[in-house]
């Protein structure tokens, strides 16, 4: 039999839960995260004898102190943190809490790690090899070059790259529609090699995966249904292990390839960061320190007073 309080706290989640989906159109992979820390949160608090709707600001200030004793990383805090903020906000928002007692709470700020990128030449490289593979006209390896074009031009995430559908590949203008976080839409265009391979795909090797069950998806598995973020991931690091001296990457670290290649040939920063689709120019500016710290590394290799 499930008790009052269980009860209780499994209606909280579940309003949470329809409030993070469709108040602020949090992907699933958010809202799981987000219920995770809420959940840490909660354990820790049933330690205290405290419930969750009656936590104080000492209260969150102790669970974030009691993990950054244990070692958690910076990185975890501030998510975690962040999650729960977002919980409080809302909590007192609807009434469910009498005030919000994250307002005056610190946590420790990410270390700001600057991604592993591909320089143009590997990223050339890697293509190259794709193109090699997908000569033997097998489908996956077809569609396997036709992803990383794709990833590759536009920078798009692998979970919109899974998402596409045939429709939303616009031919003519040679865009692609995309559904990015939070269901925004946008347009991100892409240059003959992806176009060309995305040719290859449809023509040769889609039709030769393709089931009942496909629908419009444009990527597909072995079995003809879409494609999942996996195998486009196991395709990247595959590929990848061809490349000499080449990071080992995976999809993300395709995206930020891009991003650094385009401001690196003179893209300005509020065009990557819509085409890259980020809410804010902050995270796009990430990369101006690739491109910096990458001309700092070959000035200090090829100047002689450097």
């Amino acid at each position: 039999m499930v008790s009052a309080g269980t009860s209780s706290v499994e209606r909280l989640r579940h309003d949470f839960v329809a409030h993070l989906r469709e108040e602020r159109g949090r992907s699933p992979h958010t809202v799981r995260a987000y219920l995770a820390d809420l959940d840490h949160l909660s354990a820790h608090l049933a330690e205290q004898d405290t419930e969750l709707l009656d936590l104080s600001l000492s209260d969150l200030r102790g669970w974030l102190g009691a993990q950054s004793s244990a070692g958690v990383a910076r990185s975890t805090l501030a998510r975690r943190a962040a999650s729960v903020r977002s919980f409080c906000r809302w909590a007192a928002r609807t009434g469910r809490m009498p005030a919000d007692p994250s307002l005056r709470l610190v946590a420790p700020k990410r270390h700001s790690v600057l991604p592993d990128v591909l320089t143009s030449g590997d990223a050339e490289r890697l293509l190259d090899v794709a193109a090699v593979a997908s000569d033997d006209e097998d489908p996956v390896h077809i569609r396997d070059r036709a992803a990383l074009e794709l990833l590759y031009a536009t920078g798009i995430r692998v979970g919109e790259l899974t998402g596409l559908d045939l429709d939303d590949v616009d031919d003519d203008r040679r865009v692609v529609r995309v559904v990015g976080k939070g269901d925004k839409e946008r347009t991100v265009p892409f240059g003959v090699p992806a176009q060309q391979a995305l040719d290859q795909w449809r023509r040769l090797g889609r039709p030769a995966l393709a089931t009942e069950h496909s629908g419009p998806a444009l990527f597909l598995g072995r079995r003809g249904r879409r494609i999942d973020q996996r195998q486009v991931r196991t395709a990247v690091h595959e590929l990848l292990r061809h490349v000499a001296d080449a990071p080992d990457l995976g999809p993300h670290g395709l995206r930020h390839s891009a991003a650094t290649h385009l401001l690196e040939g003179g893209a300005d920063l509020r065009v990557v960061q819509e085409l890259l689709g980020h809410a804010s120019l902050a995270t796009t500016q990430i990369y101006t320190h690739v491109s910096i710290d990458r001309l700092r590394d070959s000035y200090r290799q090829a100047h002689p007073r450097a």
